[in-house]
């Protein structure tokens, strides 16, 4: 059977090269992405083909750079098909009819990140690599040390020193090597950069990067899936390096080309970036008109998404530009909020990522960048358990009451009335 995966090719100067190890192009330093047959892939992949596949990223298999033609599994623990949550409680209150949640907290170490650590590991596994490594802000190392445990290979993750206890300990119970930096993510990355060319490892995030980065499409594939084959109007999407980013807007345009998404649901959808204002690199080009990012010093609650020096951000000021996104940000305390508003309203208990990003959606909502009925999916990333350290004093407990009715009737007798009122419309059928 001929092969889907044809090249690496440079997002810069269009140089193709054999496929490899490697995410930098030798001519002009641009990124490398995978480039497949799209022909082959045509002749493979259709709806039916991808309902019958299994209920994770694998389902859309042959739009991934993993050959799996040779009948060896995949490494997996089920990540993706992650639930797409109508969100009417909060899209009442920001005027939104149609907002959907693509609730990644739920994959296998709760955050998005399995995807892309499941397609590298896959992919390193079968091209010869025995140790699997990472720079990390803390969800990827969660997901390397896991994926790694499943594949039984060893794993180094090298995160900041000041990683939120929940990711370490969280990443800690696989028993990895974990390298601790002095430093913030970029310092680490920079290390990062430095060892792969001193040592025979597969460092998801670098020197496996293009293959790494295509399982972050699964996300726009699934949304398309979930909403019976079409595209939303417009997707916010958080913004760290910004490869997924870019990413989901490749996978947008494959459905798009491929034909898997038709009619009024196969228009591009817009992309729009949310950042915290303690890191905003990408917004602040945005928003002056440029495109060249320049570096700043992460200071945010918002760790997981904390890089100052984003790789990709010159191409999320392209693509948001091109299909009428926008990239913006938002304050601490606004994070802070957006966590709170995404917990009471839909039961979502997301982490400042999130938070980012319910938060900058909230901001658009209530300046008024859409009518209300537009179609809205907003990517939730990572789960709240690691990072509930940032909520610590926002909530504040009664004393106790005794154990009694007249107690409670005394303390709390006013709201439990109010509480089995009952509500406008409620028990009316239509």
């Amino acid at each position: 059977m001929a092969s889907r995966i044809r090249s690496l090719v440079c997002r810069e100067c269009g140089t193709e090269i054999p496929v490899a190890p490697t995410h930098v192009c030798d001519l002009c330093f641009g990124p490398l992405d995978v480039r497949y047959d799209y022909a082959e892939v045509a002749r493979r992949v259709s709806r039916e083909s991808i309902d019958a596949g299994p209920a994770s990223i694998w389902r859309y298999g042959d739009l991934l750079p993993v050959d799996l033609d040779d009948g060896v599994p995949p490494v997996t623990l089920g990540e993706g098909f992650t639930p797409l949550v109508h969100a009417p409680n909060l899209g009442a209150e920001l005027g939104l009819r149609n907002l959907y949640l693509k609730n990644d907290t739920m994959n296998p170490t709760n955050s998005f990140k399995d995807r892309v650590v499941s397609v590298a590991v896959s992919w390193a596994r079968r091209n010869g690599f025995s140790t699997i490594a990472c720079a990390s802000t803390g969800n990827l190392a969660n997901a390397v040390a896991a994926y790694a445990a499943r594949a039984g290979m060893p794993a180094f993750v090298f995160i900041p020193s000041n990683l939120e206890e929940a990711k370490v300990s969280t990443t800690a119970v696989f028993r990895p090597t974990m390298v601790r930096i002095d430093g913030n993510y970029d310092d680490v990355n920079r290390l990062c950069s430095e060892l792969v060319d001193m040592v025979p490892w597969a460092f998801c995030n670098i020197n496996v990067r293009p293959f790494y980065s295509e399982g972050s499409k699964t996300l726009t594939y699934e949304t398309a899936e979930q909403l019976g084959w079409r595209l939303p109007d417009e997707i916010v999407i958080p913004i760290a390096s910004g490869c997924q980013f870019v990413k989901h807007n490749k996978a947008a345009r494959e459905l798009i080309d491929l034909g898997l998404v038709t009619g009024d649901g196969a228009r591009m959808p817009r992309l729009t970036g949310a950042q915290a204002a303690g890191c905003s690199p990408v917004a602040t080009a945005f928003q002056r008109g440029e495109t060249h990012i320049v570096p700043v010093k992460p200071d945010t609650i918002a760790k997981s998404i904390a890089i100052g020096n984003p790789s990709d951000g010159s191409y999320v000021v392209q693509i948001a530009r091109a299909t009428g996104g926008v990239v913006d940000s938002v304050t601490e305390e606004e994070i802070l909020e957006g966590i709170e508003l995404l917990a009471r309203t839909e039961g979502i208990f997301t982490e400042t990522a999130g938070g980012v990003t319910v938060a900058v959606l909230a901001k658009l909502a209530r300046a008024g960048r859409w009518r209300g009925e537009e179609t809205i999916a907003a990517y939730i990333t990572g789960h709240g358990a690691k990072t509930a350290e940032v909520l610590a004093g926002r909530s504040t407990l009664e004393e106790p009451i005794a154990p009694t009715v007249r107690a409670f009737r005394d303390r709390f007798g006013e709201r439990s009335q109010a509480a089995a009122a009952p509500r406008p419309g409620a028990g009316v059928s239509g």
